[in-house]
Formats: C-alpha cells, sequence, structure tokens
C-alpha cells in the first residue's frame, strides 16, 4: 500500500507540473501572435521551445505513473472503474493537445503561423476543462 501512495503523489505532483506549463504556454502563443516586433518574436520562439521541452518529461511520468497504479490495483479493478476509463480518454485528448502544441511551437519558429491571439485563448481554456473533468472524475468518481 505505501508504494502505491508513493506512485499517486508522484502522479499528482507530475500532473500538477505538466499543467502548468501546458497552462502557460498557450499564454506565450498570445503574446506572440499578438507581437509585430521581431526581437520580441525571436524571444518568444526561445520560449516556448523551452517550456515545452521542459514539461514534456512532467507528461511523460504523470501517465507511466498513472500506468503503473493500473498495474497496481489490477485488471479486475481496472474493468470496472469506468470512471477511469472516461479519465484516460481525457488524458489521451490532453496527449493531443501537447503533441499539437509541438506543431504550434514549430510554426511559429518558422514565422507561419495564421493564427490570432483571440485563437490561442481559447485554445488556452481545452486543458483547463479536461483538468476540471479529470480531478472531479479521480476524486468523485461518479461513473
Amino acid at each position: 500500500m505505501t508504494s502505491l501512495l508513493w506512485l499517486k503523489a508522484f502522479h499528482v505532483i507530475f500532473m500538477v507540473a505538466w499543467f502548468a506549463g501546458i497552462f502557460y504556454l498557450p499564454r506565450l502563443f498570445v503574446n506572440h501572435a499578438e507581437t509585430d516586433n521581431r526581437d520580441i518574436s525571436e524571444h518568444f520562439k526561445g520560449m516556448e521551445r523551452r517550456l515545452l521541452y521542459f514539461v514534456t518529461p512532467f507528461a511523460i511520468f504523470t501517465v507511466l505513473l498513472g500506468l503503473a497504479m493500473i498495474f497496481l490495483y489490477g485488471h479486475e479493478w481496472f474493468v470496472q472503474s469506468k470512471w477511469l476509463h472516461i479519465k484516460i480518454t481525457l488524458v489521451i485528448f490532453l496527449i493531443a493537445y501537447h503533441l499539437y502544441c509541438f506543431k504550434l511551437v514549430k510554426d511559429f519558429r518558422e514565422d507561419k503561423n495564421t493564427r490570432s491571439g483571440r485563437f490561442y485563448r481559447l485554445f488556452n481554456e481545452i486543458p483547463v476543462l479536461i483538468l476540471f473533468a479529470v480531478i472531479i472524475l479521480a476524486y468523485v468518481k461518479p461513473f
């Protein structure tokens, strides 16, 4: 039981770190999309790349620790935990979001961004909604 509690603790720690980065990155995109200054644009390019590469290991550790917990709880528990199936689906969407951020960073790096600051403000709400749902599913377990 103690090892499971450690896995849970580090799963949450890495998840919080991942979300901190995934919340901040689109804010950089907003500012980057709205600047006309070449020097500031170049500065944002470096910040975006460094942040994305910094938080990616947190995403990986979050997923790996989640899988380790599923393994420890066992197959029967996994099959019966409908809330977890929904949570996993949301995490898959979040991973797709994270991977899409690599494309956006590349578009900005190559000066190929065509989206507005407004788009990135709305884009920034996606992980917020996923976080609310995941936390409710994990702690309330409504299904």
